[in-house]
């Protein structure tokens, strides 16, 4: 397919491997320019084996100035690098992995989320619904599987008519060019990402990337409730047809006798949603519009919906113990994430704060002390947060275990105790998941 093509891969990492491999077999010839050191890249014998060109250890200008048919960068590379704009200047395509396998791909029912919060639920209830519907579904992009390895890996180099569900990041929707989604949204717009792109407008803007190839023959789902996305919907009009949903307005999706309608028809009642948070609620209105446009019955998202528990480390219900709800939110790593997960409980939490130091700004944070009854930080940044949180009643410990004690020791029959700790983990743990499921494993041995 790509045969006789020359390739530039920049950057490996899971996205740039996945490209690679798809590359392969479709023949292509590869180069990979990757900035670590050979000793650091495991599979840089392998590739050499397989006849792949390696150039490790930087960038240099020279290869920049090589003839290649098009590159696919890792989406972690800042497009403003110099050598990214050279290749740009010399007209020579970047694309994104989700390009390349978008363009080798059969055609399928692509549905594309993109947003500050909430994409990995609402992709999770999408994918779902359609599996639970006997549907041919699979799920990727920034959600951890890149879209070149689910390519490869259900032969939709030959097979099509799948719906391929996609958690689109800002930074992988800046070097599309023909992806065409069936169906789109961007969920909400708040600052995020700034130590990559040049400005906040520029991340607004980067979003609406996600529908600029629909046509009137596809739908885009409006999110009625955020004036920032409706002022650049303005700017940049979408070309599908507009299916709105709102948690606070007439809308085609919205709430009406505590349920959740679609266009008159009743979807599911309000106390049968067992996920907290009313942006759970404007996360499971995408998941009916997107599921319903793809030809799914009303019954069969009631059912999944109703069964829906949540994703792991996000407000994820751990147990309750002497009358104490746990919460496990360690995938809220900024503050933002944090405030969602504050505002999505009707009383004060005790709050579980703290990691590896990132330089977060609290103060907006501080600005919902109310909704916490005590805050107990630890970790690196747990002095800064303490300090930086002005909450009147705060503990502070070393470390994350020690936290969780001590809100078992504070909590009383009907609190709830929130593991929503606001930054990175790298001071402890290895990742968010580590860090929630060590959280779970001491909450589960509680006695």
């Amino acid at each position: 397919m790509l045969s006789g093509k020359k390739v530039l891969v920049l950057g490996l990492a899971k996205s740039g491997k996945a490209a690679v491999e798809l590359l392969s077999a479709v023949h292509a010839t590869i180069t990979v320019n990757e900035f670590a050191l050979q000793e650091q890249i495991e599979c840089y014998d392998e590739y050499i084996a397989r006849g792949i060109e390696m150039i490790v250890g930087g960038h240099p200008d020279d290869l920049f100035e090589r003839d290649f048919d098009f590159v696919v960068k890792n989406p972690g590379i800042n497009y403003h690098k110099p050598f990214v704009l050279r290749l740009k200047e010399r007209g020579i395509p970047v694309y994104t992995e989700i390009e390349l396998a978008y363009r080798l791909s059969q055609p399928q029912n692509y549905i594309a989320i993109t947003g500050t919060n909430g994409k990995t639920t609402t992709v999770t209830l999408i994918r779902d619904i359609l599996k639970n519907a006997g549907r041919q579904v699979c799920l990727a992009g920034n959600v951890g599987t890149p879209l070149s390895e689910l390519v490869l890996n259900e032969d939709l180099l030959h097979k099509s008519d799948y719906d391929v569900v996609l958690e689109m990041s800002n930074f992988q929707l800046l070097d599309i060019d023909a992806f065409h989604p069936r169906v789109a949204t961007i969920i909400n717009l708040t600052p995020d990402h700034l130590d990559y792109m040049a400005s906040l407008e520029e991340y607004y803007t980067s979003k609406t990337r996600i529908y600029m190839n629909q046509d009137h023959n596809d739908i885009y789902l409006q999110n009625k409730d955020d004036v920032v996305l409706k002022e650049y919907l303005q700017k940049y009009p979408p070309q599908a047809k507009i299916v709105s949903f709102s948690l606070e307005q007439e809308a085609d999706c919205m709430i009406k006798n505590d349920a959740i309608y679609y266009q008159g028809q009743h979807i599911i009642n309000l106390d049968d949603i067992k996920i907290v948070g009313r942006h759970n609620i404007q996360n499971m209105m995408i998941a009916i519009c997107a599921c319903i446009h793809s030809g799914i019955d009303v019954q069969s998202i009631h059912d999944t919906l109703a069964a829906f528990t949540g994703v792991e480390h996000r407000i994820e219900f751990v147990r309750e113990y002497q009358g104490v709800k746990y919460y496990n939110d360690s995938k809220a790593t900024n503050t933002d994430a944090a405030i969602i997960a504050l505002k999505s409980f009707e009383k004060p939490v005790i709050l579980l704060m703290g990691g590896h130091e990132k330089g977060l700004d609290l103060r907006e944070m501080a600005n919902y002390q109310k909704q916490i009854s005590h805050l107990i930080c630890f970790g690196e940044a747990g002095e800064r947060f303490a300090k930086d949180m002005k909450c009147p009643n705060t503990d502070i410990v070393k470390y994350m275990k020690d936290a969780i004690i001590k809100a078992k020791e504070l909590a009383k029959s009907g609190d709830v105790v929130l593991l929503s700790p606001s930054t990175s983990s790298y001071d402890e743990f290895s990742g968010y998941e580590e860090r929630g499921n060590v959280f779970k494993h001491i909450v589960n041995k509680f006695e």
